[in-house]
């Protein structure tokens, strides 16, 4: 059928062409979305760029025409007679080198035979451990200084591609024949090159005798040898998909889509290519968002650039539908066609699933942490015991009908939900609902409640177009925080919880080089006090003898010792006996707590004796921070000006600056309470006064 009559058919409203002999024809361009095309010939045909959604090429059978199979089949002849003839030569040259030296006489000739043996078996791990471009490389460099270098990258080079080529080739046309002109190619190449090289370089004298001569094609015969066996291993090497020799593979690949079935830029959204046979295909650049390749055939000799097809773990995947217990950490699988596919206890942390469909898929205890599932369809699919932690999903992601007992928030089965027992028909699908409204902040080592107030008001301030609110501050014990940060459903919650963790490291960074800071001052300090009672020793030593005038301050009681006319000098000594007081050097909280006391006394009594007021529970929890024997004095200090914060929004509850005001005094005291030991007295007096006083100061 030729391509215009089919479009004219399709036009018409036709899109059954099972079957079809399709060979050679051109559909560049053309929309033949939902056209059946199962079991068709599609050899050489030109798709480039047409619309294919949803069409079907189940068991299509693409690749090469005849003609085009007929000039590769020569190509692979030609490649193999000049790696032949390549071969050849520098064997002829180096075996007449070789005749040519003389050991019994000369050492000289034994440098050089040692010389040339080092270089080639060098040259042969270089190739084997780097890949081959690196061994040419060397072999350039030292074939400048010893040129017999260049006969055996010919050699290798030549045989290396040739045989990768007419690997491909073979498959993609027919073995017996292509293999057949390969190796006849070869030998007529190696035959010639041989005694091209006889005629070129002459052997003008043999200089130990039969035996050297003997053994002189002894060592060129094994040598040879050995490059075919390396080459041949090279080239199998290669056409496995090893990284070191990617370029033998992809060259050869080229060669043998030359004249094949082209879909290059195509769109095959939710086409369907199950049992198809793709050699000799041209994939590249083709748009395959849930495009099925279960037991797709040959797709590795296809030309896949462009596409989640290119990474051998992902194709592997996608033609097989078997990724039980295997890696797939941070691949990129945005689109992929996974229904029925059997994942579990795979790993596909931080991996790209947008788009993807796991419909029917088996996701038992599959690991999710941080993986993009964006637009997601997960119909039908066994999620049961999976690990969902910090997976990013929206209102377009498809959980309804999923089949899940219960799953894991937090990796090593942690935070189990339900915590009992099983979800009821629905729950899970609930639970993710409220999940895509909040945006979860872990931290695994404890919460500095400092970094995190200041981490959040950059992040409110980068991203200012989103209303974000604190909606719960959790301990789970062992130093996982859980923060919940309420956003809108169409926030972009991944750029919000990047903004919040680069911001937070930074933060956390600069409270710690402070806490070093304070730490080095007070050693620091220790030493200087150390010195000054040393000092004040010496003064006082030295002055005992003169009569001055020393006013003591050690206790309330303490007088004015008199004995001197000489008022010019009054030294005072605070504290004689204990410990020196510095200005600055520590926080005076009976200062800070008097200036707490004075603002809540401010505040109007509760009308009900019964009833605590908003004056009632701020003295309640200024009570309580100053009682904690585990908080710090500076964290005492930096809680007792929250709570001053809430007493002055108190005076004026509807002002709505002191309402942002007492909210983030709430959320720093939260930080606190997260930060405390689960038994600590003050976070029980946190969890039980601070909602009310949010209640009050309608927060």
């Amino acid at each position: 059928m030729k391509a215009r009559e089919l479009l004219r058919l399709y036009e018409a409203g036709e899109r059954n062409f099972r079957g079809k002999n399709l060979r050679g024809q051109n559909f560049k361009g053309q929309n033949l979305s939902e056209a059946d095309f199962s079991g068709a010939d599609i050899r050489g045909a030109n798709f480039t760029k047409a619309t294919l959604r949803g069409a079907n090429f189940k068991r299509a059978k693409a690749g090469l025409q005849r003609r085009w199979a007929i000039s590769l089949v020569i190509v692979s002849g030609l490649l193999s007679s000049f790696s032949g003839f390549m071969l050849g030569f520098s064997a002829a040259v180096h075996t007449l080198l070789l005749l040519s030296l003389n050991f019994r006489s000369d050492i000289g000739d034994w440098v050089t035979l040692s010389v040339f043996l080092i270089l080639t078996v060098g040259y042969f791990i270089i190739i084997i451990r780097k890949g081959i471009g690196a061994g040419l490389a060397v072999v350039v460099g030292a074939a400048i200084i010893f040129f017999i270098g260049f006969g055996l990258v010919g050699g290798v080079v030549g045989i290396t591609v040739a045989v990768a080529i007419t690997s491909i080739i073979s498959n993609a046309v027919g073995g017996a024949v292509t293999v057949a002109v390969a190796i006849i190619g070869g030998v007529f190449g190696a035959v010639f090159g041989a005694i091209t090289g006889i005629f070129l370089f002459p052997k003008t004298t043999i200089g130990a005798g039969d035996n050297a001569s003997a053994s002189a094609v002894i060592i060129s015969v094994v040598i040879f040898v050995s490059i075919i066996l390396l080459s041949a291993y090279i080239s199998w090497r290669a056409l496995q998909g090893n990284i070191k020799d990617a370029w033998i593979r992809t060259s050869a690949i080229f060669f043998a889509c030359i004249g094949g079935t082209s879909f290059q830029g195509a769109d095959l959204t939710d086409s369907d290519f199950t049992q198809a046979t793709l050699k000799s295909t041209d994939l590249r650049n083709a748009v395959t968002t849930r495009t099925n390749w279960h037991q797709a055939k040959k797709i590795d000799r296809a030309r896949v650039g462009g596409t989640i097809l290119l990474d051998p773990d992902v194709r592997d995947l996608l033609i097989t539908h078997r990724g039980a217990r295997k890696s797939y950490v941070g691949l990129i699988l945005k689109g992929a066609n996974l229904i029925g596919a059997d994942l579990s206890d795979a790993d596909l942390t931080e991996a790209d699933v947008s788009n993807a469909t796991f419909e029917g898929a088996w996701l038992e205890r599959a690991n999710f942490t941080k993986t993009q599932a964006l637009n997601t369809n997960f119909h039908q699919a066994n999620l049961t015991s999976a690990c969902l932690e910090n997976w990013s999903i929206n209102s377009a992601t498809q959980l309804e009908d999923a089949i899940c007992d219960y799953v894991y928030l937090l990796r090593n089965q942690q935070e189990r939900r339900p915590s009992s027992g099983s979800f009821a028909p629905g729950e899970f699908t609930k639970l993710f609902e409220e999940v895509l409204d909040t945006i979860d902040l872990i931290f695994r080592n404890g919460l500095d409640w400092k970094a995190f107030a200041y981490s959040f008001k950059q992040v409110q301030v980068e991203n200012e177009d989103t209303e974000l609110a604190i909606q719960s501050i959790e301990n789970k014990g062992d130093g996982v925080v859980v923060v919940k940060v309420q956003a809108a459903p169409d926030a972009d919650k991944e750029k919000i919880h990047s903004d919040f963790t680069r911001n937070y490291d930074l933060a956390l960074k600069a409270v710690e080089e402070h806490y070093k800071a304070e730490l080095k001052a007070k050693e620091e300090q220790i030493q200087i006090y150390r010195q000054q009672g040393s000092d004040m020793k010496e003064i006082v030593g030295l002055l005992a003898s003169r009569p001055i005038n020393v006013d003591v301050k050690a206790t309330a009681d303490s007088k004015a010792m008199q004995g001197s006319s000489d008022q010019s000098r009054k030294i005072e000594i605070g504290d004689v006996g204990g410990d020196f007081n510095v200005s600055g050097s520590a926080l005076n909280l009976g200062d800070i707590s008097g200036t707490v006391t004075n603002t809540i006394n401010q505040l109007p009594s509760s009308a009900e004796p019964n009833q605590p007021g908003i004056k009632e529970l701020l003295t309640q929890l200024q009570e309580a921070i100053a009682s904690e024997s585990t908080l710090s004095e500076d964290d005492k200090a930096e809680a007792l000006e929250q709570v001053k914060a809430l007493a002055e929004a108190g005076q004026n509850p509807s002002d709505v600056g002191m309402k942002k005001l007492a909210k983030r005094a709430t959320t720093m005291l939260k930080g606190i309470a997260a930060g405390l030991p689960t038994a600590a007295k003050l976070a029980e007096s946190l969890s039980q006064l601070l909602p009310a006083i949010s209640s009050l100061l309608g927060l």
